[in-house]
């Protein structure tokens, strides 16, 4: 099968890449357990609470028309507060989506940063381009729109169904001139049992194809990965359930092999879970609810985030999805985690990294939202995978240690070999190294090579070592030697970077720029660490 894990309903399973791990000479490395490191400037995200971020969007909201005003935005075109997100210094990062004549602007999006004072010290855009059409009065149908879409999703996807929603008008605004425009949402299954919801976005005069991408993103328990762990658990009559109230209620429940719905609770009369063996029902739900409370201690101990949009509510886990499923997804319209049980219902795929991977999949949809194609959709998928390896080292599991592999557990290929490779992703037989002018070509779980290098080259450096009794060896594209900054680091300059500076469509290019300015913002100009970042990215043909 071919890797693939997709964007809203994120896939992993089937998708992510493969490879034997090989190394030479062995040094030591600097993973393991590295204490955290405090920024030495000030311009790391404050630990908001859910209730002050609220009051944030709240004076955002209050005056968005202003600073769109002083943006000299066209008297068409309105702003809709999505994130704020605040430094210690008192900068402020707002990220607007656009409307134009109240119709949503696709690719609009953009960040305005202020400093403490109220002074705009810059701003990133998806386009530079001024937002208009000649009219939004379209030439086109809807329900021809409709049958056109519904055709390019069935040739797309190879479904045997596809249901197409009625489509919406938009502006398209995220390449060539912008344009009035249908987006379309073609729901239907893919050959492996993945759900799929295709949107097609077509010129609403001309019925031309302007985009298409999926929005489907790919108590005490034994569970089968990560052993003995604790759980959170909720009293609920005579027994208990998996519901964590003190991580925003999040709940795992039990699709039994159904492929649709919100599943049926888990409940125990002892509050005693699982067996650590896939034949009991419950042991896939404790991985996957111990994956879900340990990405959410993650993101709030490390980043200051509370839950996946910040807003201190939890999400979703739905476990046994379909019969011999090999796939996990991320869906932001249930807000939840799907997983499969793997090929014969024996290796469900509820491995930490892999769940982390998944809910990385929401915090970047409700911040930078990388359109899932192109280089922004290798951006998007390593996003997740540099995260999940994160949340897989904070963990510390005697069990299941943190490593730069990607779904090394869940053994997708049979042969014990992991999905992805960080120090030199091409070990799949797939996957970038490095950019070149092809990378915008590729399907993004190979072009997010580039991403998951830099990261690894940013923490670890080039050359061969041994970390966690793992051994690595990492090029890098023009010979030279690149000296990594440490893992907590290198984690805390990409969280900033797609939480203050990407956009949309970033691309490699802009995500060089976005994490030098978080590197600059934390830890000063010309330091060590805005060094090791250019360095890295340098060394992954970047420039």
């Amino acid at each position: 099968m071919t890797p693939r894990i997709s964007r809203k309903t994120r896939v992993i399973g089937t998708s992510f890449a493969v490879a034997a791990l090989v190394a030479a000479g062995i040094t030591a490395g600097t993973a393991g357990a590295s204490p955290a490191q405090t920024p030495t400037a000030d311009g790391s995200p404050l630990k908001l609470t859910a209730s002050h971020r609220a009051e944030l969007l709240r004076d955002a909201s209050a005056t968005k028309a202003q600073a769109a005003k002083e943006l000299g935005l066209g008297a068409q075109e309105k702003l809709v507060v999505k994130d704020v997100i605040k430094d210690a210094d008192g900068t402020t990062h707002t990220r607007y989506d656009r409307t134009y004549a109240g119709l949503p602007v696709l690719g609009g999006d953009l960040i305005v940063h202020t400093a403490k004072g109220g002074a705009v010290k810059s701003t990133t855009k998806s386009t530079e381009k001024p937002v208009k059409v000649a009219s939004t009065t379209a030439k086109i149908a809807p329900t021809a729109a409709a049958k056109s879409a519904q055709g390019l999703a069935v040739k797309s996807l190879s479904a045997k169904k596809a249901d197409a929603q009625a489509p919406k008008k938009v502006v398209w605004a995220a390449s060539g001139t912008p344009a009035l425009a249908y987006d379309t949402v073609v729901k239907g299954v893919k050959k492996d049992g993945t759900p799929s919801r295709m949107h097609v976005i077509t010129d609403a005069n001309s019925g031309k194809k302007l985009f298409q991408y999926d929005d489907i993103r790919t108590g005490k328990g034994e569970s089968e990965y990560s052993g003995s762990v604790d759980l959170g658990t909720s009293k609920e009559g005579s027994g208990f359930t998996l519901t964590d109230k003190e991580r925003g209620g999040h709940k795992t429940t039990n699709l039994e092999n159904g492929e649709s719905g919100d599943g049926k609770a888990f409940t125990d009369e002892d509050d005693k879970w699982g067996t650590g063996k896939p034949d009991n029902p419950q042991t896939a739900a404790v991985d996957a609810h111990y994956g879900a409370a340990v990405t959410w201690d993650y993101y709030k101990t490390v980043h200051g985030r509370s839950g996946i949009k910040g807003d201190g509510k939890g999400a979703s886990s739905r476990v046994h999805y379909g019969k011999s499923y090999v796939n996990a997804f991320w869906d932001d319209d249930c807000f939840c985690m799907t997983y499969g049980d793997g090929e014969g219902d024996k290796a469900p795929l509820t491995a930490l990294d892999v769940a982390a991977h998944e809910m990385s999949h929401g915090v970047t949809s409700a911040t930078a939202n990388l359109t899932y194609s192109g280089e922004s959709g290798g951006l998007n998928e390593g996003t997740s995978d540099i995260f999940g390896t994160s949340a897989e080292f904070f963990a510390k599991s005697e069990k299941d240690p943190g490593d730069y592999l990607i779904g090394e557990k869940i053994d997708i290929n049979g042969d014990g070999t992991p999905l992805r490779y960080m120090d030199k992703p091409s070990k799949d037989g797939q996957s970038q190294d490095n950019w070149d002018s092809k990378t915008g070509g590729l399907d993004p779980h190979y072009s997010s090579g580039v991403a998951n290098h830099f990261f690894y080259l940013l923490s670890e450096g080039s050359g061969a070592k041994e970390i966690g009794g793992v051994k690595y060896d990492s090029p890098t594209a023009d010979g030279k030697k690149v000296e990594g900054i440490g893992r907590d680091k290198a984690e805390k300059i990409w969280f900033k970077a797609l939480t203050e500076y990407m956009t949309s469509n970033t691309d490699y290019k802009a995500a060089r720029e976005a994490t030098v300015k978080a590197a600059t913002d934390l830890y000063k100009a010309g330091s060590a660490e805005v060094k090791g970042v250019e360095a890295a990215w340098t060394g992954v043909a970047v420039k």
